[in-house]
């Protein structure tokens, strides 16, 4: 489902610990990491995907985690022009995300990311809030930013920060 300016819905997850430490994951056979994300099906509303994204990509369910919060409004980022797949109809130029921020009060042992047959991460790390700006791919930066940045004061009430 691509919309009429090329963007493709998706949604972007920040998972936190107690101590407020975030979940960044390492995409299989690669050594990319990034946050949870992924596209909204058409039939689902954003926090639906959120959830099945969620499961997807970590193993966890709605009741191992809190939902903090979400952004406002979409966030965009453009793919590099060499990442856009001109021969597609419609052509995909890049993502618009929903942002959630949630808080983990399952236990660790609920992670599984063979939840699915076609994993998307091969490990995992909690590391410190902004640690992802200095290692998420370049071109997704300036919406890590702003996602970080608008959603870092409802987690920083949740922690007691």
């Amino acid at each position: 489902m691509i919309d009429s300016d090329g963007f493709r819905p998706n949604v972007g997850i920040i998972l936190s610990n107690p101590e407020g430490k975030v979940f960044w994951a390492r995409r299989c056979g690669q050594n990319a990491w990034q946050f949870p994300q992924g596209g909204i099906q058409t039939d689902e509303t954003p926090d639906e995907a959120m959830y099945r994204e969620l499961f997807e990509e970590t193993g966890l369910s709605p009741e191992h985690v809190e939902l903090v919060g979400k952004t406002s409004n979409w966030l965009r980022y453009r793919l590099p022009k060499w990442m856009v797949r001109k021969n597609t109809h419609p052509v995909c130029i890049g993502q618009k995300q929903i942002w959630f921020v949630l808080k983990l009060v399952g236990s660790e042992n609920h992670f599984n990311l063979g939840a699915i047959d076609k994993p998307e991460f091969d490990h995992w790390a909690w590391v410190d809030y902004w640690h992802p700006m200095s290692e998420v791919v370049f071109f997704k930066r300036k919406v890590y930013k702003k996602a970080l940045t608008e959603l870092e004061p409802l987690l920083l009430d949740q922690i007691g920060a």
